[in-house]
């Protein structure tokens, strides 16, 4: 497990990427032993070819979007292999308007016999969310770090500690710092703690995508009927 802490991660905040990603939204997701194509055919996405650069890739995402329709959630995401803790992982983007990412059952389907890490912003209003997958089953997740769920909600305390985060309101909130911990830049840190996959800039903008669109999940259906 690596040392990274929220401060490898400050140059989010003078990324031109990350101030898109952080105002419109972002899905970053991480999954190991399972190959880009494949992801994305269990994501159920239909496969659109191949980009390179995150630039590249919201492009894509704009082209597909109806302006006006704000309640489209379906979205382009991007996949490409990179090299982590325990083999190869899939790295998967997704950056605009749309859904938060891979649904649930996506992710379970995904990590049987193996894991995922993802972390993810809705833009705007906003709200951030992190998820750890082990097995087929969410182990860890929260959107506010001192508010965690999943089967082993606390399995993550130390690592998160390290990385920057504040976990109870009798902690200072500095972690022994002058200044308040990024806790963005935290849930990087803490994804490569559990992946080895350390995300940059150079990385995500030179990274040749394989691309498939996700189309919005259907509204489901209530039981027993209307009325």
């Amino acid at each position: 497990m690596t040392s990274v802490t929220a401060r490898d991660y400050a140059w989010i905040r003078s990324s031109p990427l990350f101030d898109c990603a952080l105002e419109i939204g972002y899905t970053v997701s991480l999954v190991r032993g399972v190959a880009p194509r494949e992801v994305l055919r269990m994501m159920e996405a239909e496969p659109q070819g191949s980009c390179t650069g995150a630039d590249e890739l919201i492009e894509r995402q704009d082209e597909l979007r109806d302006p006006e329709d704000y309640s489209d959630e379906s979205f382009m995401a991007g996949a490409f292999t990179v090299p982590g803790e325990g083999g190869d992982w899939t790295l998967v983007l997704h950056v605009g308007e749309g859904g938060m990412g891979m649904q649930s059952r996506f992710l379970e389907a995904l990590t049987d016999g193996g894991c995922a890490a993802v972390h993810s912003s809705n833009g705007g209003k906003p709200m951030h969310f992190f998820h750890w997958y082990e097995d087929g089953e969410l182990r860890t997740t929260f959107e506010w770090p001192t508010v965690r769920h999943g089967s082993t909600p606390d399995a993550l305390n130390s690592a998160m500690r390290e990385v920057g985060y504040v976990l109870s309101d009798d902690e200072d909130g500095t972690s022994g710092t002058s200044e308040r911990v990024d806790t963005k830049a935290a849930a990087f840190a803490l994804s490569e703690r559990l992946t080895g996959v350390r995300v940059t800039e150079e990385l995500l903008q030179g990274a040749e995508y394989q691309l498939g669109y996700v189309p919005e999940e259907p509204p489901r259906e209530i039981a027993g009927g209307q009325g």
